[in-house]
């Protein structure tokens, strides 16, 4: 017999970083115990022995019952996207945090820092080794990792990142996008948390983290638009506002405004590794930057990213996490519709899609398209495709790949995704998702995304959004009919 392994808690667990960890602790076979404020968020995404809690750092007593019975916690938390100060909200929060993993016995916290070092820091960096301080002002033994930028498909600097090279031909460049910084890859990040849980150290410990080399902002987009086969001209000029900075990244990036100032406030620091000696107590071998930036391009192309920073309800202060038309760098187009078929009959109406059976309504808009797809030289619509009634994966449908087809089951929806191979400036995808609804009914999602390159892209979306509107919205009120009519 073997005793089951000790509950880890996971604070955080609705955020980026925290979201990923969350699957990956899972997946080593670790029972998770989630602290939220809102744990109806993690429903679907627990597996196994994993539990949410309710309770808030900034309410003491809440968090007595979520530390009970554990040895290690992660503390994967910040406030800088409230309303007020977020240094005192992370200076308190940090308090209770550390208090309460006393009185309830916890052996070790694993905090998630910020690199840089002088007496000039800004205030974010200097909250964040603030935060590590209090952690360890109550004698609990803490392990903090300190990194810099995260690379990767949905972190907030790589959103930051694609949104200005994707759409700014030519960048006016303060000094912050000069300052040097050590990006590290998100999967390398989450390598050093998950090891460091039970990796055998004396005392308190502090490691810096980064890829193998240093690297500015500026420097990242070049190696960005390298690998995107773009050509940007970037203009320094010798000024730094994060006032104004921030309100240009609210309009041209998904990063709010008030994100933005205290992020570009920071970027005045050097946040570069000075001591190297996680590379000798952890196995971790950090990917350099072109890869973490490939590997960032490569799961954004199957597949919205696992979580997005914009899911963590803290970097919307009081608002609501990202949706409608952005999401990311991604434009988003979403309907649905409820019907009284089964998801399987539903489910078979979408699959026979495109080909003789049409796009369901504006048929003639869509063979318009298509000529004008064939007139600049891509496939148009006479691919159709291979089978009147199914598809598999790699299929052709008219001028779509099929990416994705998971028949709705027992245990799982109905999900169809195809990836458009028309001419585009930019890349698109069209999804459909057909799960039970209450009642004995059917939810059908129609989902398309728009990933828009340069402004040519953004002229192309927003130029046809009176005709987006009307081809998807009757599209997915025709599936709708056309189930029904099969019940």
């Amino acid at each position: 017999m073997t005793s089951p392994r000790p509950i880890v808690l996971l604070t955080g667990p609705t955020g980026y970083i925290g979201g990923r960890l969350l699957s990956k602790l899972q997946a080593r076979g670790e029972a998770v115990r989630c602290l939220a404020r809102s744990p109806e968020h993690l429903e679907g995404r627990l597996e196994g022995t994993s539990e949410a809690v309710k309770g808030d750092l900034l309410d003491a007593p809440s968090l007595k019952d979520a530390l009970g019975g554990i040895e290690t916690a992660y503390y994967l938390v910040h406030s800088m996207a409230s309303r007020g100060s977020f240094e005192e909200n992370d200076r308190k929060a940090a308090e209770n945090f550390a208090q309460a993993a006393r009185e309830a016995g916890v052996r070790r916290i694993i905090y998630l820092g910020g690199l840089g070092e002088g007496n000039d820091l800004s205030p974010h960096l200097s909250s964040r080794h603030e935060v590590g301080n209090v952690l360890r002002s109550t004698g609990v033994q803490v392990v903090e990792l300190r990194a810099s930028i995260v690379i990767g498909s949905g972190s907030l600097s790589f959103e930051m990142i694609r949104a200005l090279v994707d759409r700014l031909p030519i960048m006016i460049t303060p000094r912050w996008v000069r300052v040097k910084a050590q990006p590290i890859a998100i999967e390398d990040v989450l390598e050093y948390l998950a090891e460091a849980k039970d990796k055998a150290f004396e005392g308190n410990q502090t490691f810096e983290i980064g890829g193998p080399n240093p690297a500015s902002y500026g420097e990242i987009m070049i190696e960005y638009a390298h690998q995107r086969g773009l050509r940007r001209l970037m203009v320094p000029v010798p000024v730094l506002s994060a006032h104004l900075s921030s309100l240009w990244l609210g309009l041209i990036t998904p990063v709010y405004a008030r994100v933005g100032k205290k992020l570009i406030d920071s970027m005045r620091n050097e946040t570069i590794v000075r001591d190297d000696r996680a590379l000798r107590e952890f196995q971790v071998r950090p990917r350099d930057l072109p890869q973490a930036i490939e590997r960032a391009l490569r799961n954004e192309d199957f597949e919205m990213a696992e979580t997005r920073w914009s899911d963590a309800l803290s970097s919307a202060g009081d608002d609501q996490p990202f949706g409608g038309e952005r999401v990311g760098s991604r434009l988003v187009d979403t309907r649905t519709v409820q019907v009284k078929a089964s998801p399987e009959t539903a489910f078979a109406i979408i699959e026979g899609i495109g080909g003789r059976t049409g796009w369901y309504g504006n048929d003639w808009m869509w063979r318009a398209r298509g000529l004008l797809d064939l007139a600049v030289g891509g496939p148009g619509l006479r691919r159709a495709r291979r089978d009147p009634r199914f598809v598999r994966r790699g299929d052709v449908l008219d001028f779509w790949r099929v990416e994705q087809v998971t028949r709705p089951g027992e245990d799982e929806p109905g999900v169809l995704r195809l990836r458009a191979e028309m001419k585009l400036p930019g890349r698109a995808w069209l999804q459909f998702d057909v799960e039970p609804a209450p009642g004995g009914h059917t939810t059908i999602r129609q989902t398309a995304i728009f990933d828009p390159l340069g402004l040519g892209g953004m002229t192309y979306w927003y130029g046809l959004f009176p005709a987006h509107a009307l081809v998807f919205g009757r599209m997915i009120r025709a599936i709708g009919r056309a189930a029904d009519s099969k019940t």
